[in-house]
């Protein structure tokens, strides 16, 4: 696919993730990050079958503590991943299906606390690559809310 061809993000989108039933999620576009991360208020890992999984709870909506959606998945890797302060931290990756408007694929993701950030979501280059050019002046050109004010119903 050429370049021209590629579909147009905003530096923000609305994206969802099925496989973790979250409808709605309100997304940072980073070019700056090579890997995306998800908001994780805790990540505990257990054996599933032989193999590593962990069980993580999410706050989808920002700002909102009390909703919570908790998820397993199993572990695709453990990585280092340093932080926009420069940081370093282990974090645990799983790999699940991102849906942005009629777009869908499997992307990695890390876990994190980003309680103190912005976005519980941020979408990194690598999910990025040859699927979507990015235009940092326009915000949600294809994630787009359902509604005009969003209930728990809207992202579960």
């Amino acid at each position: 696919m050429t370049d021209s061809a590629l579909p147009v993000v905003g530096w923000r989108e609305w994206l969802s993730m099925p496989e973790l039933n979250i409808k709605q999620i309100k997304a940072k576009v980073d070019t700056g990050a090579r890997t995306s991360a998800l908001h994780a208020f805790y990540v505990d890992p257990f054996q599933h079958e032989g193999a590593e999984w962990v069980r993580f709870g999410i706050h989808p909506l920002q700002h909102n503590d009390e909703f919570e959606i908790e998820c397993e998945m199993p572990v695709k890797d453990r990585r280092m991943v340093s932080d926009s302060g420069g940081h370093c931290e282990e974090r645990y990756v799983i790999e699940t299906i991102l849906t942005l408007g009629n777009y869908s694929w499997p992307a990695e993701l890390t876990l994190t606390n980003r309680d103190s950030m912005k976005f519980r979501m941020l979408l990194g280059r690598t999910a990025l690559e040859d699927r979507f050019l990015v235009n940092p002046a326009a915000s949600y050109n294809i994630g787009k809310k359902t509604r005009k004010k969003r209930t728990r119903q809207d992202i579960t």
